[in-house]
């Protein structure tokens, strides 16, 4: 006979609320997003096809807008399998191996989230700018780093490099090492064990981890701003573009770049969704 472990929260008499307590509830949250999101969302949207969809269309392949919106996905096409192949070493490192010093990897893999965007877009301006030791090597070498596609990749590479490890750590260390320790009992070689065992019993943290980089990665404003120069058809990304094209009031490229960069966030969610269904 099958149980059910769900608690029904709302009949229990001593955790049941009051019919227009519930719908009071209701009431604010529904009023919440819909000031908050959904009427701000709408408005963009409004103002990106205001003009007509020729319009919409025209400031989507203006050059600029164009290289904009190729160098968004190129630095994120390059974040995702780095910070993957390095999210997913940092978790088995941390919840697997033992060693003096683990403290303080798992205490800087936190850094991004603490540091300001602005101020880790200086820490690489300061590390590799022309004016520095090692940054005047690389450009004497025909290496440039800041106001250059490398220092975005690198900037959104450090924005975005805990999110797929810190979405990994908790399950690892719930689900133990019991199956992976039965694989290696079996016989299993350590890459055997990996792909059948280890990656199996992480994909969805893995996918919801990737996700969530995704999007981080396109919409990152603050640390590539400081390392790209804003230099037009080269170092702008999508969110700098908006920027630039609403301060020249441009505004309808402005929010044609705002909408695309919107609808990106939304098909991002929406994959997320379809993802907890499956799972």
């Amino acid at each position: 006979m099958a149980t059910s472990n769900t608690y029904a929260y709302q009949k229990h008499p001593a955790t049941k609320d009051s019919t227009w307590l519930k719908w009071l509830a209701i009431t604010l949250a529904v009023l919440f997003m819909l000031v908050m999101l959904v009427v701000p969302l709408g408005v963009v949207f409004y103002e990106a096809l205001k003009d007509g969809v020729a319009a919409y269309v025209s400031a989507l392949t203006d050059p600029d807008a164009l290289h904009a919106i190729k160098l968004t996905l190129l630095t994120t096409a390059i974040v995702l399998p780095i910070n993957t192949i390095i999210g997913m070493a940092l978790a088995y490192l941390i919840t697997r191996h033992k060693f003096k010093g683990k403290f303080i990897i798992t205490t800087l893999l936190d850094l991004p989230f603490a540091v300001s965007p602005v101020v880790a877009g200086l820490m690489f301006v300061l590390l590799f700018g022309a004016n520095t030791l090692l940054g005047g090597w690389l450009e004497a070498h025909g290496i440039q780093i800041i106001f250059a596609t490398a220092g975005i990749v690198l900037a959104t590479l450090f924005v975005t490099f805990p999110f797929i490890a810190r979405e990994i750590i908790p399950l690892m260390q719930s689900q133990g090492d019991s199956e992976e320790e039965a694989a290696l009992t079996l016989g299993a070689s350590g890459w055997q064990m990996f792909w059948h065992v280890t990656l199996p019993n992480i994909k969805w943290a893995l996918l919801y981890g990737v996700i969530l980089t995704n999007a981080r990665a396109m919409g990152e404003f603050g640390a590539v701003s400081v390392v790209s120069g804003h230099i037009r058809g080269e170092t702008n990304t999508m969110p700098l573009m908006i920027e630039i094209a609403y301060n020249e009031y441009a505004f309808t490229t402005a929010f044609a770049l705002s909408s695309l960069l919107a609808l990106l966030a939304i098909l991002t969610l929406l994959v997320q969704n379809l993802l907890n269904k499956k799972r």
